[in-house]
């Protein structure tokens, strides 16, 4: 804040009110999905907005509701109320700060790849599901309020006759804007302009607005603050031992999430974030958002980029953007009330088609090990058909085991010998590098433990080539295969050229399955270190 300047606080305030018109629309639909009142969504974007903005680890973190946490939250509201879901998000933001005060920030990276592809797609699935009934109009019989999925999908069969095709058009009209405006025009959020046209549509639209359910008709708007409520909070052992798993995952979602974010935020604004400020702060940010009426938060990636592309540079952008929405809670919230359900319903379905990353889904199906395969795909069913706490237990349990087991089988003993540089005909001491290259020796395993030492290979102004040694890389699994494909993400945007040398077997076959081999190119795949400085000296 040395060299804050007037410039940049009013740019920061320009994004910050960017994504406060992009938070509102999303923070409702998400706590509507979260089976909560939509305020609480609001409520969650500015107090969990404004304290992770000014205690974070990152210069321009947007965190508020997300819809990684629809499904846990629903699910805790619907087993022990509102009161279970205040006692499991003070123990999550507890959880969150001490990691962060015991530095355990790199923690995360012991979450594979493939699990979070996995319940990433599953949470998809399941809020596509749960919004199916109001984008058709849909209305369950009296005292039926199905939770898991599959109880949805029946309900949602046996609601059949009372579809609403006034429903239906609005939502479809919702769904198209959202999917074409932003092809047209970007500089106001698609969301917003689908609630508008939603709204006119109910309201002017003969024989619209007796047939087509709105937030006013299903939720009571409040007017105001929250009050701080503790009723049906139980502090008691016996419910503090029985939400602690739940606890658990949601500290899990927030922690990966949030840094996540922060990683995209680094490569937009040329930063670098602090992982254990950052969950301290998403912890502070958690107690924060109950306290203040709201539900579990973290990071939003999606705000978070709008943020950094809109100008915003520092966390003054984040506060802003809380503060806005506080002052929409206090002046303009009653007019929630006109927003059809099938509005919502059409946000949500685009966000889990957002967040659902099927092609990368589809991509670890294909080229993948099958151990990999085996752990994404049941993290997946697991999630939708039983829930997130059930999926990340058996994921990681699944993971580790079919890790020991590949690390088994690529392990050997044998007796130490000693072996002088100087004598060894291999060793790069004996070989004279060009200064246009540059040469990064990996040794042992890559797989989801280690796959972010790949990270930190660095280029220079003056690098043209960059030389990967792999002979001793014996395996290589789907999360260190994505580093790759991000080291080599970046050599495209430098100019720069990648070559690997001597790759091993299962490396190799693992690379050639996912494309990875082609997008490099057969010809950058060299047998030997020599051959790669002779090819990379002529760059």
């Amino acid at each position: 804040m040395k060299n804050y300047s007037k410039q940049q606080f009013l740019k920061d305030v320009i994004a910050g009110v960017i994504v406060a018109i992009i938070a509102l629309p999303l923070s409702i639909a998400l706590a509507i999905a979260s089976g909560v009142e939509p305020a609480a969504g609001v409520y969650t974007a500015i107090a969990a907005g404004f304290v992770c903005a000014f205690l974070g680890g990152s210069r321009v973190q947007i965190a508020g509701p997300t819809a990684a946490f629809a499904t846990i939250v629903a699910g805790i509201v619907a087993a022990k109320g509102m009161g279970g879901l205040f006692v499991a998000t003070i123990l999550a933001g507890i959880i969150l700060i001490v990691l962060g005060l015991c530095k355990m920030g790199s923690l995360v990276k012991f979450i594979p790849y493939t699990i979070t592809t996995g319940f990433t797609a599953g949470i998809a699935v399941t809020i596509f599901v749960g919004q199916i009934k109001d984008f058709l109009g849909l209305t369950y019989a009296e005292g039926v309020k199905p939770i898991e999925t599959f109880e949805k999908i029946k309900a949602n069969i046996d609601a059949a006759a009372t579809f609403s095709w006034q429903s239906l058009t609005v939502g479809a009209v919702c769904l198209a804007v959202l999917i074409l405006y932003p092809k047209i025009e970007k500089r106001l959020p698609a969301s917003l302009i689908a609630v508008v046209i939603g709204a006119l549509m109910v309201k002017f639209i003969p024989g619209f607005e007796e047939t087509v359910f709105t937030i006013g008709d299903l939720y009571t708007i409040p007017k105001g603050l929250p009050a701080v409520s503790f009723e049906g909070v139980d502090f008691s052992l016996s419910n503090i031992a029985s939400l602690l798993p739940d606890a658990f995952t949601i500290a899990i979602l927030a922690a990966i999430e949030s840094l996540l974010s922060c990683v995209v935020a680094d490569s937009m604004v040329n930063s670098r974030h602090n992982s254990n400020a950052e969950l301290v702060a998403q912890g502070a940010g958690n107690i924060a958002s109950v306290l203040f009426g709201g539900i579990p938060a973290t990071g939003a990636i999606a705000r978070t980029a709008a943020n950094a592309k809109n100008g915003g540079r520092t966390p003054i952008a984040g506060m802003v953007h809380a503060v806005v929405l506080l002052l929409v809670i206090l002046f303009l919230m009653p007019y929630a009330e006109l927003i059809p359900m099938p509005a919502i319903a059409a946000i949500l379905f685009v966000v889990a088609y957002n967040m659902s990353e099927w092609r990368h889904f589809v991509k670890v199906v294909k080229s993948a090990p099958k151990s990999d395969i085996i752990v994404m795909v049941i993290t997946f069913v697991l999630t939708v058909v039983f829930d997130l706490v059930v999926a990340i237990e058996v994921g990681m349990v699944l993971a580790a085991m079919l890790f020991m087991k590949r690390m088994s089988e690529e392990s050997s003993v044998v007796g130490w010998k000693y072996i002088d540089p100087e004598t060894d005909p291999d060793s790069i001491d004996l070989r004279e590098v060009p200064k246009n290259v540059r040469v990064y020796e990996i040794s042992g395993p890559m797989f989801f433990g280690a796959a972010d030492k790949i990270l930190d290979i660095k280029l220079k102004d003056y690098t043209h080539c960059l030389i990967l040694r792999m002979r001793a890389v014996p395996a290589l699994d789907t999360t260190a295969l994505n580093s790759l494909e991000r080291v080599f993400e970046k050599c495209q945007k430098h100019g720069v050229t990648l070559i690997l040398s001597h790759v091993n077997e299962q490396p190799l076959e693992v690379m050639k399955k996912s494309g990875f081999y082609d997008a490099v190119g057969a010809d950058n795949f060299c047998e030997h270190i020599d051959e790669a400085l002779r090819k990379g000296a002529k760059l």
